[in-house]
């Protein structure tokens, strides 16, 4: 009797393991792929120009997203942009859409401070933060779109 519970039981771990066999392992399943700098864009929106924004900034970076031109995209509003952005009703429906799709958006929270519109920014869901990060994207060698 003892001999047929080990048995039975040395079949049962066995069928086990070969189920993890087929399986990958936790560690690599858990992994993020590390997307290199040459697939990273960031935009960089300064101009005040709505139609600049509307006709190149914001559609480039939605179309980049939506075709997957990069793999990594981020708009940093900055400067005369942030304006353009708070005071106009489209411009904020874009930059949803874009935010909707996945892309980070990020404000420089030194110049939103000096306009007085870093709340504004911050409710329209745009991350506000001081932007010497800019830096360490060159550092990094992403790719910069500057308008």
């Amino acid at each position: 009797m003892k001999n047929r519970i080990f048995i039975l039981m040395f079949i049962l771990i066995g069928f086990s393991f070969a189920g993890l066999a087929n399986e990958p392992f936790i560690e690599s399943q858990n992994q993020q792929e590390e997307i290199p700098a040459s697939e990273k864009l960031v935009v960089l929106w300064a101009s005040g120009d709505k139609e600049v924004a509307e006709k190149m900034v914001l559609m480039y970076t939605f179309n980049s997203k939506r075709f997957e031109w990069w793999k990594d995209i981020t708009l940093v509003i900055w400067g005369p942009s942030q304006k353009v952005m708070v005071e106009n009703p489209d411009i904020q429906d874009y930059v949803k859409k874009i935010m909707e799709q996945g892309t980070e958006v990020k404000a420089c929270k030194g110049c939103s401070d000096m306009y007085g519109i870093s709340e504004k920014l911050e409710e329209l869901g745009v991350e506000v933060r001081y932007m010497g990060e800019i830096t360490d994207y060159m550092k990094e060698g992403r790719h910069i779109l500057s308008l």
